[in-house]
């Protein structure tokens, strides 16, 4: 490991992820983790498609009258976006510019918590109209499927945090920086969950 060493852009190597074999080999354990991640999702789409249109009779809440795309489309847009700020990170980050790195880390961290803030908004809104959890298999599965999706926004912003937390002071090494290349490519993958989420769960829900 290389804490203590102290690097110029002139002498950062052109890919500091995969510069050392321990980071190298935290790239075979994130390609599982996403595997495993990939499984999981499938998991919840496919349960979310049998049961979307089951529930009590008299009681069914239509996806075209509940959905609201011009909020979803928005919440997209922010995500998206916050997608590219980490792509800029990282940019910085292979140019071994460390305070443009953290600069764009934040700016993609202030848009995550944005999209989560109005998932939590749509989620409320949505349980006062009668729609909760327990209210029949299709809002079970809605809930499940777009709430674990959260979850793993909030966990991608707690993993933003820590790594900027933690090397404030530190700056950039070949042991931190496949960390920070890890996370943003996590954060890619919630944000591809997301585009699946927007056209199978609101487009398709909304126009049919």
């Amino acid at each position: 490991m290389d804490l203590n060493k102290k690097y110029t852009p002139q002498t950062w190597p052109d890919h500091p992820e995969t510069a050392t074999m321990e980071g190298k080999n935290k790239f075979i354990g994130f390609w599982l983790l996403l595997a495993a991640e990939t499984v999981t999702f499938a998991s919840l789409f496919a349960t979310y498609l049998a049961l979307k249109d089951k529930g009590p009779s008299g009681m069914e809440f239509a996806a075209a009258d509940l959905f609201e795309l011009p909020l979803v489309f928005a919440m997209t847009m922010i995500l998206l976006t916050s997608s590219l700020t980490s792509v800029y990170a990282m940019y910085h980050m292979k140019n071994h510019n460390f305070k443009a790195m953290q600069a764009w880390l934040m700016v993609t961290v202030l848009l995550g918590a944005t999209f989560l803030g109005l998932e939590i908004y749509e989620f409320n809104h949505y349980v006062h109209l009668g729609f909760g959890y327990t209210h029949s298999a299709f809002s079970s599965a809605f809930y499940t499927l777009v709430g674990t999706h959260g979850a793993h926004v909030l966990f991608g912003l707690c993993w933003f945090i820590a790594l900027m937390l933690r090397n404030a002071k530190r700056g950039l090494n070949t042991y931190n920086a496949p960390k920070f290349y890890l996370v943003a490519l996590y954060w890619h993958f919630i944000d591809v969950v997301w585009v699946f989420i927007f056209t199978v769960v609101y487009l398709m829900g909304v126009i049919g």
